[in-house]
């Protein structure tokens, strides 16, 4: 005998909750299924088909289908791939944000920070060009501005911090603090209505895994693959400008170094 053919609901194979609460495409699981009206449809969780079956005419299509919601794409890869130059471009054709992430954090802590805080390497140690103790007495470098600034040194909080730790460090972000950064760019407006392409994130499984727990789930994901030899030339030349400057302050910091000896012999 021929199978009866099943009629999918309005959200086909996509959740009608998560659709109509967290405005996102969501596969259903089929051991979620309910029917409706002689229609199936699928849930997301069980706890979702209770709520639809509690109340179904608030999930489905009446007059008009259901609206979809817009394009929302993570660009992955490593750092030097292009990523940001490929989003823009991204971006631009289809109309939708371009969220650069690192660029995103640090405008969150620069009013406080000042400048943008860079990504540390075994060499950047602070505590290399640190002045001894035995020598801060004859060190008269700092500037009389320089000092005001250094005691008014704006305190970061606990989640600034932690953002800091992440651009310098590459420290892990927690919940918490992406709780009140990531979960915006799906359920608050512009980017609700337009959509967005998202660069650098997520960079780790249990980041992948927080987008998931969330039910934040990108209609795109895309992760770009460079050649290392590429990837060597575009970030070569500013790495060794960087080590360049690094060796300048080396070179200077030894000097001052040699004359705060001489003026504590005196």
């Amino acid at each position: 005998t021929r199978q009866k053919k099943r009629h999918m609901g309005d959200t086909k194979h996509f959740c009608p909750v998560s659709l109509k609460e967290n405005f996102v495409l969501y596969p259903g699981l089929q051991e979620n299924a309910a029917k409706y009206k002689e229609k199936i449809y699928y849930f997301s969780t069980s706890e979702h088909r209770d709520k639809f079956l509690k109340n179904p005419e608030e999930y489905v299509a009446h007059k008009e289908p259901l609206k979809a919601p817009p394009l929302r794409v993570c660009l992955l890869g490593i750092h030097g791939a292009g990523k940001s130059t490929c989003a823009r471009q991204i971006a631009d054709k289809l109309g939708i944000f371009h969220i650069q992430f690192e660029e995103y954090l640090q405008e969150l802590i620069l009013p406080k920070t000042k400048k943008k805080v860079e990504l540390s390497f075994d060499e950047d140690r602070e505590d290399d060009n640190k002045i001894p103790e035995e020598l801060e007495d004859f060190s008269q470098t700092m500037t009389k501005t320089e000092t005001e600034k250094s005691k008014k040194e704006v305190k970061l909080t606990d989640e600034e911090e932690a953002i800091k730790a992440n651009l310098r460090d590459s420290m892990e972000l927690p919940p918490e603090v992406l709780d009140k950064i990531v979960p915006d760019w799906w359920k608050k407006e512009p980017f609700r209505s337009t959509g967005f392409i998202l660069d650098g994130f997520p960079r780790t499984s249990e980041e992948a895994s927080y987008l998931s727990k969330r039910g934040l789930c990108p209609d795109v994901a895309v992760y770009i693959q460079v050649e290392e030899d590429d990837i060597l030339d575009r970030l070569f030349p500013l790495r060794l400008e960087k080590w360049k400057d690094r060796q300048h302050k080396k070179k200077e910091y030894k000097k001052k170094l040699k004359k705060l000896k001489a003026k504590k012999r005196v």
